[in-house]
């Protein structure tokens, strides 16, 4: 058992849940609380069974928890009131000859100790205070514990922490407030995971006493705790120290004394709160574990959300590259300049020697021109990039801003970069948007990146008109017409690729464009390695841009991996948790 809860233990605190998916908040205050009633209670018992039992007192504000334990102990060892310190310092009051059990940390580990026999001050607040009394007998712990209902939100969640911690509770309440909603809240979650439970009703009206305390245990009954003891305390005076009369809590006393010396009452209480508590770990396991999968299947669906967003736009610069759409503007135009288009095309049903001869004049001598079309080309594919690295960008941020999970990580990722600008700006963070920062827009990297990225397009493709003219007879045609005239002429004709132009047809000066630099490509290496030639420079081209866009989709990522999800997790808590079930 306790190897089976120490690897659940494990799954449960390495468990993640950082995007603010529906019931985020319950999922992680369920986790904490299934990890410190681990870590508080469950593993501690399980490892020393023979320990002390650790009676906590709890109840509503007012309702005399303190009264009760210095009146039991005989001493002021807890200070009443309302605003009293040990609200936030609980205190622990055991026999002497049992301190080695709870100096160290057995229970309740995330505390520091503090010794004292009086009650402390404010600076020992958040503390466990530890007193050491021989009226406690032994094999019995008493922890007076925050009001469950406290005006002060960290009272209660260590009253709720310290309840869990309990292998006994002893929860007080009054004639005037037993029925609230709140007592009977931690009550039923007491029935619910079969803790040991014992009820003190206090400041009971003699003349109602036992009409208040027979409904009372009717509720209990009703609730799944008939069987809790359950004692009263008539409404009487208190002495100067603030202790009731010994007479009104005999009853009570004298049952802790006989269940501390009693080792088979004492291990059934033991036995009955620990299964209790693991069958109710193994219950809050599986929507523990669905909102862990809830969590890995909103991180897959925002990845995926910006994936579809940048491969669309993948597809979009993929199809205006191969459709002509490049070949528009000053491309059309500078090319036009470098070729003569407008004599050539008069010329297409001309044989083919004698628009070679036409094309070797028009490319031979235009050096100028050459650079003014490859410029045109960049600038022209740049411009494209951009637009659709943009638009891509758009299209992400409005998905995520569709969604509470995706508007946290926009909000992070804005929060991030307004940071960094205002650290980089000496504390201002404008400029961050207008530099493209924010994820809603392309990166501002992205602008250099685009113009290297076409740069070395270029590159690729002079390189494979020289590689593709090694031989001596296509080396002699290249030094004709020249590597970076045909180079230009296989860009242009790459992005005329898609258009499906016939040849021979009556085209427009743009197609009629591509249909040039391919009769000039096949004037020189022939038909068959022309097709090789565009293909390799496409799919090139498809490469590089996917690259590109893939850093730009990693901004997106870069967001989601500061929120991790391990889709696994879920699966290994449902398998520990199944587990943990096979012990009991």
């Amino acid at each position: 058992m306790i190897t089976a809860l120490m690897k659940l233990r494990g799954v449960l605190a390495g468990s993640q849940l950082p995007l603010e998916v529906v019931g985020a908040d319950e999922a992680r205050q369920q986790q904490k609380a299934m990890l410190d009633q681990l870590d508080d209670y469950l593993l501690p018992r399980l490892v020393q069974l023979e320990a002390p039992i650790l009676a906590v007192v709890g109840g509503s504000t007012g309702a005399g928890k303190s009264t009760l334990v210095n009146t039991v102990i005989g001493k002021v060892v807890s200070e009443p009131g309302v605003l009293r310190p040990t609200t936030r310092s609980p205190v622990l009051i055991h026999h002497p000859a049992d301190a080695d059990w709870f100096v160290g940390d057995r229970v309740l580990p995330g505390m520091a100790r503090t010794s004292s026999d009086e009650p402390g001050g404010m600076e020992d607040a958040g503390q466990l205070r530890l007193v050491a009394a021989d009226s406690v007998p032994r094999g019995l712990a008493i922890l007076d514990a925050p009001d469950i209902d406290s005006v002060v939100e960290a009272n209660r969640d260590l009253a709720t922490q310290l309840l869990a911690a309990a292998d006994l509770w002893l929860f007080v309440t009054t004639a005037a407030r037993y029925s609230d909603a709140v007592p009977w809240e931690f009550l039923q979650s007491a029935s619910d995971r079969s803790t040991a439970v014992a009820v003190v009703l206090d400041r009971a009206p003699s003349e109602t006493i036992d009409d208040i305390t027979g409904h009372l245990a009717q509720m209990l009954l009703e609730r799944g705790l008939g069987d809790s003891p359950l004692f009263s305390i008539q409404e009487t005076v208190v002495d100067g120290n603030g202790m009731l009369p010994q007479s009104s809590v005999a009853s009570i006393k004298d049952w802790l004394v006989d269940l501390a010396a009693d080792a088979e009452a004492r291990a059934s209480v033991v036995r009955r709160t620990l299964q209790g508590a693991v069958s109710a770990m193994v219950k809050k396991a599986p929507p523990f574990a669905a909102a862990v999968r809830a969590q890995a299947e909103t991180a897959v669906e925002l990845r995926t959300s910006v994936e579809s967003a940048y491969d669309q736009g993948v597809k979009d610069i993929a199809k205006a590259c191969q459709d002509g759409t490049v070949l528009r503007g000053e491309v059309l135009a500078r090319w036009q300049e470098f070729v003569g288009t407008g004599e050539l095309l008069k010329g297409l049903q001309s044989n083919a020697g004698r628009l070679r001869d036409r094309l070797k004049n028009s490319l031979g001598n235009k050096p100028a021109e050459t650079r003014d079309v490859s410029d045109a080309i960049q600038s022209g594919l740049e411009s494209l990039l951009r637009e659709h690295a943009a638009a891509a960008a758009e299209r992400a941020e409005k998905v995520w801003q569709a969604t509470a999970p995706g508007r946290q990580l926009l909000a992070t990722s804005e929060a991030n970069l307004a940071g960094a600008a205002s650290s980089a700006d000496g504390g201002s963070a404008n400029g961050a948007e207008g530099n493209g920062g924010w994820l809603g827009a392309m990166s501002a990297e992205f602008p250099a990146a685009s113009s290297r990225t076409v740069r070395d397009w270029q590159t690729f493709v002079l390189d494979l008109v020289r590689k593709e003219g090694a031989d001596k007879k296509s080396t002699a045609r290249i030094l004709e017409y020249g590597v970076n005239g045909l180079g230009l002429s296989l860009m242009v004709v790459v992005f005329a690729s898609g258009t499906g132009i016939p040849k021979g047809a009556q085209v427009s000066a743009g197609a009629g464009s591509a249909v040039v630099g391919r009769r000039l490509l096949e004037a020189v290496f022939g038909d068959k390695a022309v097709q090789g030639m565009v293909d390799r420079a496409r799919e090139d081209l498809d490469g590089k841009v996917h690259a590109l866009m893939d850093a730009e989709f990693a901004r997106y990522l870069a967001v989601l991996d500061q929120h991790p999800v391990d889709a696994e997790t879920a699966r290994q808590l449902t398998e520990a948790a199944r587990a943990v079930e096979d012990c009991t």
